[in-house]
């Protein structure tokens, strides 16, 4: 895989580095926030690794600017902070996935591997409408009554699992095996964190969302026209 390493620490970056090449990895560094996004907006990158931590701006401004831009390379947040909010504002503004240092380099590439896994999802059908909601599976582009929608490969994958059984509830516990296939632990705040995310960019100002919540159960996708 093409990585972007964002990473302050001189000695970790170059023991990450290091290790990331010898997966197989090609790997570019890179040391502070400005940086990172001019980087990741000048080629495409399957995956940023991207510390919290950094200076000139944090990883938090880094990844609001990166998603701003419409890239939807998929980002694993590191953090020294063990707070869920700090995770929770991660996923919130557009993360894939999130590790707390100090971590095990094995661990690190485990969750490499499980996003790389995921580039494009295979189905039978590469055209999935429900609705006026159409997405274009290998594409991965999705659109609404003809207007396009850009979402992250997460939140794309969450989509996904919705729109494959519209009127169907998947629990949140269904979600995250489906998605993370229980590799590491997720509590379920993730996956309502998601569908957040979802609901303001698919949804229509006024209208009640096209994603309903089962309380105590889980969530569904309407047919909406």
């Amino acid at each position: 895989m093409d990585l972007l390493l964002v990473e302050d620490e001189p000695q970790l970056a170059g023991h990450v580095q290091r290790a990331l090449q010898r997966a197989g990895h090609q790997v570019v560094h890179v040391a502070d926030g400005p940086g990172a996004v001019e980087t990741a907006g000048s080629r495409h990158f399957d995956l940023v690794i991207l510390d919290v931590n950094l200076p000139g701006f944090d990883g938090f401004e880094v990844l609001t600017r990166i998603r701003a831009a419409g890239l939807p390379t998929r980002v694993l947040m590191l953090t020294a902070r063990s707070e869920i909010g700090d995770r929770v504002a991660g996923l919130k503004g557009g993360a894939d996935d999130y590790l707390t240092k100090p971590f095990a380099l094995e661990e690190l590439l485990a969750r490499i591997e499980a996003l790389g896994r995921r580039g494009a999802p295979a189905e039978q059908s590469t055209v999935i409408q429900v609705g006026d909601l159409c997405l274009d599976v290998p594409k991965r582009r999705l659109t609404r009554g003809g207007e396009r929608i850009d979402l992250s490969p997460r939140e794309l994958e969450v989509l996904h699992i919705l729109l494959q059984e519209p009127g169907r509830t998947f629990s949140r516990d269904e979600i995250c095996e489906r998605i993370w296939e229980r590799e590491h632990e997720y509590d379920t705040r993730t996956v309502e964190i998601f569908i957040m995310r979802l609901r303001k960019k698919i949804d229509r100002k006024g209208e009640p969302s096209i994603i309903t919540t089962v309380r105590g159960v889980g969530y569904q996708l309407e047919a909406r026209s």
